[in-house]
């Protein structure tokens, strides 16, 4: 069983470093999913340089957070809430550019991409990472670890998203990953290649379930 752990709609500051100081203490590396507009503030600038640091793979999670691309289906929107944000990650980015569309409630539909969007990974390379397990850690602080223990059970490979944001969740990320070791998981860092549908901007799967038309 392979788990891999990713970190979306950070960072901010205080949570993200108590997340990294918990992955430190059980040896495990990470993906953080950003939203470029968080790193102006110079405090979360300095925790995501941390986390590159310590080895974890930094990622776009668009600039803003507030648009899915799949209903605004113009290459403004897009050139804004990727381009923009990627240039605020700037040497951040490891390995490459990883990016992660805006999925309200984790919801992989045709919300979520639309064609220029599309056009503008390939043309600039991303590498855009999606989810098989996304245990809603932001509006279950206390119960997500239950329910993501019992989802990654289904599958062999799970990419989990949770969330370093102030809600309290992440005080319960020593007990996640405790048991995940109990269960004898592996914690990888890499994707499982059904997560990735744009690698280098090359589309390896039918993308059409997750376009606007």
């Amino acid at each position: 069983m392979k788990v891999t752990l990713t970190f979306d709609n950070g960072p901010t500051a205080p949570v993200t470093s108590q997340v990294l100081d918990t992955l430190a203490g059980h040896g495990v590396k990470s993906t953080f999913f950003l939203v470029g507009e968080h790193l102006t503030a110079p405090a979360n600038r300095a925790v995501a340089e941390r986390a590159a640091a310590e080895g974890h793979w930094i990622g776009n999670h668009t600039l803003t957070h507030t648009v899915q691309l799949g209903d605004s289906p113009d290459l403004a929107t897009a050139e804004r809430e990727i381009g923009e944000a990627q240039r605020l990650i700037g040497e951040l980015a490891t390995p490459g550019q990883l990016f992660r569309p805006y999925g309200r409630g984790g919801v992989l539909d045709r919300r979520l991409l639309n064609r220029a969007a599309l056009a503008y990974l390939q043309r600039h390379g991303f590498t855009c990472v999606l989810w098989n397990s996304v245990p809603h850690d932001w509006d279950d602080p206390d119960g997500w670890v239950d329910t993501c223990l019992a989802d990654i059970r289904t599958r062999e490979w799970s990419l989990v998203v949770l969330h370093d944001l102030p809600t309290g969740a992440m005080s319960h990320l020593p007990r996640f990953l405790e048991a995940l070791e109990s269960m004898g998981a592996d914690i990888v860092q890499d994707f499982p290649p059904g997560c990735v549908p744009i690698r280098d901007g090359d589309v390896r799967v039918p993308l059409d379930h997750l376009l606007a038309d």
